[in-house]
């Protein structure tokens, strides 16, 4: 029999506000389409704004930390939880950054950020349990839950702004509700979750004993006035909050794959107890590499921020220049384009494969984002690329909008 996946839709709260039951089938593995527009990409030459891997210079003083470490520090395994000292730094940053206070026992130092997460769902989910996911999202974060043997119900997104209600998220909650998984900044939108919205949220976990796991791994790279509030600095959420962290992406260092888990004591202990049997221990050389890296001054940090802004403005303006048009990007590296209203079709599959061929241009259609039901229309760009990349680009999609539009 061939392996099916069914979608039932469950209820309707209002016509942008939608709630999905997603119902498993056999396991089916497949390359994702992140994978294969990057194949094509290098197969074709083309220029790759589809994947978020940043081609701008690598930081030299992690470099040179890392090869301190490599020569003056231990290559042996680190303690299952993370180097005393890099969970020491996360504490320092944290405080210096965000005003966030974390204690070391709340701390667990991950391989990458997704090994956290499936740490997080294999610890919290059991089977039979339902977790609501937000829609577009990680392709990751579905995976994971069936593994873990649960069932995702989804609440969507809306365009322009990319904003969800709480009462879609309401609408979504059962008996069977365990876990809340979150995204804030949000890839691929680059939106930002608010005070007040995470208070809300926070009232309706409180109420119905939901556990919150937020992914925010992009908690650095936010733009203009917009600041990063973590879960765990709201007072309903911060004894059931499980936040996940990336060095990788603080430090555009995606290849060294170190993340961390914080949360209170008694569920870093349970998200523990499962990364000992995933990975144990992360590359010892690299934690201290780290470890460095969150300790350079808070001008380090801003100059990073400022690179990034100024290579998506840059962006931004070439291609709205050329007639597309893009909507609004708080942080990530990432910004999306609106078919429709730059003149194309907006099938976003067929659009980012003739971009590819075409133009030599490759991005992501935001549908790749869905599990169930996805919105089309919309491509994700990533902006994190030399000048010179990002000015070929613009170049070429102002041609391939000119003779496509």
């Amino acid at each position: 029999m061939a392996p099916f996946i069914a979608c039932i839709r469950y209820q309707t709260v209002t016509e942008q506000d939608t709630v999905n039951l997603y119902m498993p089938g056999p396991m089916v593995s497949k390359t994702s389409l992140f994978e294969t527009t990057s194949r094509l990409a290098t197969e074709l030459g083309a220029l790759n704004l589809g994947q978020g891997y940043p081609t701008l210079p690598e930081p030299p003083e992690l470099l040179d930390a890392a090869r301190r470490a490599l020569r003056e520090q231990s290559n042996q395994y680190a303690p299952m939880r993370g180097l005393p000292e890099l969970r020491r730094a996360i504490i320092a940053y944290y405080l210096a950054q965000q005003g966030l206070v974390v204690e070391e026992d709340e701390i667990l130092v991950t391989s990458g950020a997704t090994e956290g997460l499936a740490a997080c769902i294999l610890a919290l989910v059991r089977p039979g349990d339902e977790v609501i996911l937000v829609q577009p999202l990680y392709d990751a974060y579905l995976p994971l839950v069936e593994r873990a043997g649960g069932r995702a119900r989804f609440i969507d997104l809306s365009p322009p702004h990319w904003g969800f209600s709480i009462a879609a998220l309401e609408a979504a909650i059962t008996p069977r509700t365990r876990l809340l998984l979150l995204n804030t900044p949000n890839n691929p939108t680059g939106t930002v979750l608010d005070r007040a919205m995470l208070e809300a949220v926070g009232e309706l976990c409180a109420r119905h004993d939901i556990t919150l796991v937020c992914d925010e791994v992009w908690e650095a790279t936010l733009f203009g006035q917009v600041r990063h509030v973590s879960p765990l600095m709201v007072r309903t959420l911060r004894e059931r909050t499980v936040k996940i962290g990336s060095a990788g992406k603080i430090f555009s260092l995606t290849g060294w794959r170190i993340g961390w888990v914080i949360a209170p004591p008694p569920l870093a202990a349970a998200v523990a107890a499962q990364h000992q049997f995933l990975t144990f221990a992360t590359a010892t050389p690299l934690q201290w590499a780290v470890a460095d890296g969150l300790g350079l001054p808070a001008t380090w940090h801003e100059a990073r921020r400022a690179r990034y802004l100024a290579a998506r403005d840059h962006l931004v303006q070439g291609l709205t220049e050329a007639g597309y048009r893009l909507l609004p990007s708080s942080g990530t590296w990432f910004v999306t384009v609106d078919l429709a209203q730059s003149g194309l079709e907006p099938d976003d599959v067929r659009m980012s494969e003739r971009m590819i061929r075409e133009a030599g241009v490759a991005s992501i259609p935001v549908s790749a984002f869905y599990a169930v039901q996805p919105l089309t229309g919309y491509l994700r760009l990533c902006f994190a690329k030399d000048t010179g990349t990002l000015d070929q680009a613009v170049e070429r999609l102002a041609a391939f909008r000119r003779s496509a539009a």
